[in-house]
């Protein structure tokens, strides 16, 4: 904060260390969130948009998608992460939903090793296609943290009960990309995306 003024009465400066508390008790509050906390936060439940019966699903055409934009990469391709990459770049069969801009493409870039192209991918929402692993667990990836401010009991005086903000978060998933299960299981990882 800025420096206290310097003629004010006894009662303004106990104001203004209160409030010079509260502040660094929120700023000690806002630095002890890590991200370790920040992912431990719940996640907000949406509904699925895509509202889809598994008979309209495999009645669907299939529809294969291909980069929009391809930027070569003037890095060498580690030959160890070789396996890798092949598994990454299989084909899976998902449906992308966003969920801030509602019925909107996605537009994405994605490089998942290094030494390979960058890629600009177009993805249709709210129907099943088919694109790279890498592609998929990207578009899972996209969430955010949300924090606010809520009004909680702090401490008990023998006047009443202080109240103080502290900081509060929660998980919001961005953009999302569900597994379609219309033949074998594709998703076969370590992890589901």
């Amino acid at each position: 904060m800025t420096q206290k003024p310097k003629n004010i009465n006894s009662a303004a400066e106990t104001e203004l260390d209160k409030v010079q508390q509260q502040f660094e008790k929120f700023d000690t509050e806002v630095k002890e969130m890590t991200m370790d906390r920040m992912n431990a936060a719940p996640k907000e439940e949406v509904e699925s948009q895509t509202k889809m019966s598994q008979d309209e699903i495999s009645k669907t055409k299939e529809h294969y998608l291909k980069p929009h934009k391809i930027i070569s990469s003037k890095e060498k391709f580690n030959e160890k992460y070789r396996s890798d990459y092949n598994f990454q770049k299989e084909y899976v069969n998902f449906i992308a939903e966003n969920k801030e801009l509602i019925g909107e493409s996605i537009d994405m870039w994605t490089k998942p090793f290094p030494g390979v192209p960058s890629e600009e991918w177009i993805v249709p929402v709210n129907t099943p296609v088919w694109g790279p692993r890498y592609l998929a667990e990207q578009i899972k990836r996209c969430l955010y943290h949300r924090l606010t401010m809520k009004e909680t009991p702090t401490e008990s005086t023998g006047v009443g009960i202080m109240y103080g903000k502290m900081a509060v978060d929660t998980t919001i998933q961005r953009l999302d990309a569900i597994p379609v299960s219309r033949r074998k299981s594709v998703f076969m990882g370590d992890k589901s995306f």
